[in-house]
């Protein structure tokens, strides 16, 4: 065979080596049409079915996979879904092909918004109607060796679930989005992904495969000579790996002494499990629209309520022992919608109501989920950051309703003490103009500052390239923000992905940061790029 090489773009980062297994496509369903009551009732059951499928699914998974299958569910028990099918299906249709054209229409919408996080829902949508169609004609499940590079045109969300990665593998996809929700868990668990390959994906089951979910590149039938030279890529990485998590426990330090504070972000009370909280120095967010999504492990879909939101706020300060542990408000829209919270069919939902903005237009929510985090506060060091804001009017009103809060549970008799109040700066109108808001700290947001900045979403493939937090324009503004918390005494961290990557680490200490919030796997690996920066110096 003769070597190989296709390029994408690469999803998820990491280097694996396998056999590819392509997986099918669900198979259409054809067959003649029963009678009208008779193809609605099996439609009716298998959508009944899909979304007991989903709920369980939901039930066994933690954090953003909780919140992707719920949403799935939600989905499914929304008659309005439905209803274009169950008309085609009394118009003489069968059940199975009615659904793909209902779906289809849905479908298109979602995918030709322009907009990621609209196609990441479109990818739900696909997972919906092929959830269903297995139920209507149940086909035999895909068997996936171990170890496997799968390769598709996608991968919905249940089967990558599906999968058993502990045994490695990868994943390289014709299409796809690095900000896809399977994308996203791909990371979570290190599972290189390379997407928007093409349809020669269609044609490899069999070829070895190596891949680069970092540069988005795929060697099929590698030369010995490749192989070698990638085995010794994947030793390296091993031994890198190592050398990091030997810098987990300990406190993270600069070469020429500068002390530098790491915390955890979190979405889901199951991520504290097993997490040692003397590895970190707090919890630097809570994304709680993660928590509303049955992230407290209570069973409970929806809004939770006060009592059980504070009940979750209080364990997670409770686990940060005294150190900092900074919650979130709900940073519902853009490419987070809850069901009945944010609004459907933005053009633009990056650019819509969202975080602080739609919670001060609807603030039923924000006023108990600010009692809660108030009664919770008593238990420990717990801050409230407050997302999406662009003028300082936005904090004060935030300010106004925690004062509302404070004087409610201070006349109810309940113990409360009131948090600092601190803001999300993404949004670039409040990084340029910082100075304006009194907010007792900052946390710099690199992923949504450096998209607006750059006019660029890291989910759009042709201009993901521009979605660089290294931008020196990007890098400007987080130094003036970090300068300017110097000045005033006030707290200024980075909760984004840059804070999670080494080759952002040195510029950020330089711009002036001294406090970085990531994903607690990323500990090690951002705590020994810390220890080889030398702030003296202009080197990295």
């Amino acid at each position: 065979m003769v070597e190989q090489r296709l390029f994408g773009q690469g999803a998820a980062p990491g280097l694996a080596r396998g056999v590819v297994c392509v997986l099918s496509a669900i198979p259409p369903v054809r067959h003649a049409a029963l009678s009208p009551a008779e193809e609605h009732a099996a439609l009716s059951t298998a959508i009944t079915a899909a979304r007991a499928e989903a709920e369980a699914q939901a039930a066994q998974a933690a954090g953003p996979a909780a919140a992707m299958l719920e949403f799935q569910a939600v989905m499914l028990a929304d008659d309005e879904l439905a209803r274009p099918a169950m008309a085609a299906v009394a118009a003489g249709a069968s059940g199975a092909s009615a659904w793909v054209a209902a779906m289809a229409a849905e479908i298109a919408g979602y995918a030709a918004s322009g907009d990621a996080a609209f196609a990441a829902r479109a990818a739900d949508l696909e997972d919906i109607r092929d959830r269903v169609l297995r139920r209507l004609a149940p086909v035999a499940p895909d068997t996936t060796p171990p170890g496997a590079v799968v390769a598709a045109p996608d991968l919905p969300l249940s089967r990558f679930l599906a999968i058993d990665w502990r045994h490695g593998g990868a994943i390289v996809l014709a299409g796809g989005s690095a900000s896809s929700h399977v994308a996203m868990l791909a990371r979570a668990q290190g599972v290189p992904m390379v997407v928007g390959v093409g349809a020669a994906v269609q044609a490899l089951t069999g070829c070895e495969a190596l891949v680069d979910g970092t540069g988005g590149e795929i060697v099929l039938d590698p030369l010995e000579a490749t192989r070698d030279a990638f085995s010794a890529r994947i030793g390296r990485a091993a031994d890198e790996r190592a050398r990091a998590a030997g810098h987990r426990a300990g406190p993270a330090v600069t070469v020429d002494g500068t002390r530098v504070a790491v915390h955890v972000n979190i979405g889901a009370l199951a991520e504290l499990d097993g997490l040692d909280p003397d590895d970190c120095d707090g919890i630097g967010l809570v994304r709680t629209e993660l928590l509303f999504h049955d992230g407290t492990g209570t069973g409970q879909t929806g809004l939770p309520d006060e009592n059980i939101q504070a009940a979750a706020y209080r364990r997670i300060a409770a686990w940060a022992g005294g150190r900092p542990a900074v919650i979130r408000t709900l940073d519902a829209g853009g490419d987070k919608p809850i069901p009945g919270v944010t609004p459907d069919g933005e053009s633009n939902p990056f650019l819509g109501l969202r975080g602080l903005r739609l919670a001060l237009q609807a603030p039923a929510p924000l006023r108990m989920q600010l009692r809660a985090l108030a009664r919770a506060a008593v238990h420990g060091d717990l801050r409230v950051l407050l997302p999406m804001v662009t003028v300082p009017a936005e904090l004060e009103l935030a300010r106004s309703l925690l004062d509302e809060a404070m004087a409610d549970l201070a006349r109810d008799g309940i113990p409360a003490r009131r948090p600092p109040l601190g803001i999300m700066v993404e949004v670039p109108a409040a990084a340029i103009s910082v100075e304006r808001f009194d907010a007792a700290f900052f946390s710099v947001g690199s992923n949504d500052l450096t998209q607006y900045v750059t006019a660029a979403g890291r989910g759009i493939a042709s201009v993901s390239g521009l979605a660089d937090p290294l931008n020196p324009a990007v890098l400007r503004l987080i130094e003036g923000v970090a300068r300017h918390g110097l000045a005033r005494g006030r707290d200024v961290g980075l909760c984004g992905d840059a804070a999670a990557d080494p080759r952002c680490t040195g510029p950020l200490l330089r711009a002036g940061l001294r406090s970085l919030s990531v994903a607690p796997e990323a500990l090690g690996r951002v705590k020994r790029a810390i220890a080889a920066v030398d702030l003296r110096s202009s080197a990295s």
